[in-house]
């Protein structure tokens, strides 16, 4: 008989055992990656939940913070007037005494009036309200108002009398004085 001689197979080669070895923990490998890449995931969505949370509240803050402006200035000006009040409660009192009084006796009544005057003068000086008295100084639109031309010896456009007394408060005009002007000649 003839010796056979071998001819290659169709069956594929046998690998060696290390190389199965690697491809076993290259799958583990990808396994582990997957895990990691998730566990990133994981930790970012916290964070930017913890960063959503903290701009929710940064927000809420914000809008307290503004609702308290408002409720304080609405306050502000409810009860701006409540220390010019204060001063003039003074006042209102003596007015209430001398209306009491039924003594009839005028001297009394005079001294008390003049008394109450005074008083609602130191009031008017702690708010800041100042009397235009402007007899004998120019024309002034922002600060007078003309009833009327008079002619006068003085310049022309000069205050001659003053008819109703005109106030100020840190320099605003609350009530224009009422003033005759000297006419030109």
């Amino acid at each position: 008989m003839e010796e056979q001689k071998q001819t290659p197979s169709t069956t594929p080669p046998l690998t060696p055992a290390s190389e199965e070895l690697n491809t076993a923990p290259a799958g583990q490998a990808d396994n582990a990656a997957t895990v990691d890449v998730a566990a990133q995931l994981a930790a970012l969505e916290a964070k930017a939940k913890e960063n959503y949370d903290m701009f929710l509240r940064a927000t809420a803050e914000g809008e307290n913070i503004r609702r308290r402006a408002q409720e304080d200035v609405a306050k502000a000006h409810k009860f701006a007037i409540e220390t010019f009040a204060d001063y003039l409660l003074p006042v209102m009192d003596s007015l209430q005494a001398a209306l009491a009084d039924g003594s009839g006796d005028i001297a009394k009544l005079r001294e008390g009036v003049e008394l109450t005057a005074r008083q609602l003068v130191s009031a008017f000086e702690k708010g800041k309200i100042v009397e235009l008295n402007p007899v004998g100084e120019k024309f002034d639109p922002h600060r007078h108002q003309a009833i009327s031309m008079v002619p006068a010896p003085q310049e022309p456009n000069t205050v001659v009398t003053v008819l109703q007394r005109g106030y100020t408060i840190a320099d605003r005009v609350l009530r224009p004085a009422l003033v005759t002007v000297s006419a030109p000649k």
